[in-house]
């Protein structure tokens, strides 16, 4: 049984706790939270466990085998590489830390402790998802790759948001996991990005925006967009397009027609997937018909994240080369970043 510290008690860290209390190989030894009500309320709903407000004193109290990070952005960095150095396995959101520089010294601490630094990509452990990739990858090169996920919010919603943009924007904090599976498709190198954006809100910074897009060129051809906006004013008009196109067609998820931006369990379920081939006759006419694959059984949110606590331990237990998961965790990041660089300067940027 590895004993598990929970960082962050929020909606990420919520359900990555009730995955670790769902698994016999896991358990949790402390929840840590700056919010007393969200620690504590967490600690009820699981049975009563021990609860901390200081990230160090947790980490000392507990001597953990695992620390699960699912805290605010600003903060990875520092709690990635306090827990490598105190020879636990680490579980982060994404992103590992704000910059390239500190992500790329991370996994090599990670590395160098043979220490296993997983990072919580939540697409990747989706079946539907993963249909979705192999779906993309057969329909030939160049692709032309089209995403966004924009969210209309309000209230707790709306606040929860506007922290997270005290440290990044919408398309660098989304974009990262739209972009990886991009680079999943393409599976080719990002060679140029441009970024462009707007601040929607006087409630947050003078150098923040709310509403972001980004374009990204790959070494093959490939080419991809992705968009992004968070608040009370964003449409929800077209909020949720995933949608691939090659030589031999496109597939696409199709939106549910009841959806909602700010339900975050809406924001991984895909209700089907629609494949259109391009084979035409000697009359032009299409060869086949479209085909629509209907999603059964989807995993919600919770599940999705106890498949990643899953993953976790599988690359404990069977000692799995995480290598090519962390190069990709860095190659996202870089891309949303030159994005954003590309917006405050107003330059393509070369990769």
């Amino acid at each position: 049984m590895y004993k598990v510290l929970v960082v962050g008690c929020g909606n990420m860290g919520t359900s990555h706790a009730r995955a670790y209390h769902k698994l016999e190989q896991f358990q949790i030894v402390g929840l840590v939270s700056r919010s007393p009500g969200s620690r504590n309320s967490l600690s009820e709903e699981l049975g009563g466990l021990p609860t901390y407000s200081d990230f160090d004193e947790a980490l000392e109290a507990t001597q953990p085998d695992i620390v699960s990070i699912n805290t605010y952005p600003e903060t990875h960095a520092e709690y990635v590489k306090k827990s490598l150095e105190a020879k636990a396995h680490v579980f982060v959101e994404k992103p590992i830390a704000t910059n390239v520089k500190d992500s790329k010294e991370l996994v090599q601490l990670a590395k160098d402790n043979n220490l296993k630094l997983v990072v919580g990509y939540i697409l990747r452990v989706h079946p539907a998802w993963k249909k979705f990739v192999s779906l993309a990858q057969n329909l030939g090169k160049p692709l032309v790759m089209r995403m966004n996920l924009n969210q209309q919010s309000c209230g707790v919603q709306w606040e929860t948001h506007k922290n997270l943009m005290k440290s990044m924007s919408p398309i660098v904090d989304c974009g990262v996991h739209y972009v990886d599976i991009m680079c999943l498709m393409t599976q080719a190198k990002p060679i140029k990005v441009s970024g462009i954006g707007a601040r929607l809100s006087d409630e947050i910074d003078a150098q923040m925006y709310n509403y972001g897009q980004l374009q990204v060129t790959f070494d093959d051809g490939s080419v991809g967009w992705y968009e992004a906006g968070w608040g009370p004013m964003i449409s929800e008009t077209a909020f949720f397009v995933k949608d691939v196109m090659g030589p031999k067609g496109s597939v696409s998820i199709a939106e549910k027609t009841d959806s909602e931006s700010q339900n975050i369990d809406e924001h991984t379920q895909t209700g089907a997937l629609h494949i259109h081939y391009s084979d035409i006759n000697e009359n032009g006419d299409f060869l086949k018909k479209d085909e629509l694959i209907p999603i059964k059984n989807e995993p919600s949110h919770d599940e999705l994240c106890q498949l990643e606590q899953e993953y976790l331990l599988k690359a404990i237990e069977e000692d799995l080369d995480l290598s090519q998961h962390l190069e990709d965790a860095i190659n996202s990041l870089n891309i949303v970043l030159a994005a954003d660089e590309s917006f405050r300067t107003g330059k393509t940027v070369l990769l």
